[in-house]
């Protein structure tokens, strides 16, 4: 009986460490599955940030160009009337 009852010790101790080492496992496996959720979080909110900033980026390129394109069309006018006034300066000699 006390054979028994040693192997059954030496059973259940070893069953005991197999539980410990997968619980160690697990729970390393659980802090990688966490660290790999953070990490993904984190180049999510980089990219919307970055995102953001490419938005910014476009409107203040957009306001820009109307301005260059307002620019230009005051320019064209003021060359037209140059030239209208060139043509009527050659005109009259």
């Amino acid at each position: 009986f006390f054979a028994e009852i040693v192997e059954f010790q030496k059973i259940v101790g070893s069953l005991i460490e197999l539980v410990d080492q997968l619980a160690k496992a697990a729970e390393s496996e659980k802090m990688k599955a966490i660290g790999a959720r953070n990490l993904l979080k984190s180049i999510a909110k980089q990219r919307e940030a970055q995102e953001q900033q490419l938005q910014a980026l476009i409107a203040e390129k957009k306001v820009q160009l109307e301005r260059y394109r307002i620019e230009y069309e005051t320019l064209c006018k003021i060359e037209a009337d140059q030239n209208e006034f060139i043509d009527q300066f050659i005109f009259q000699k």
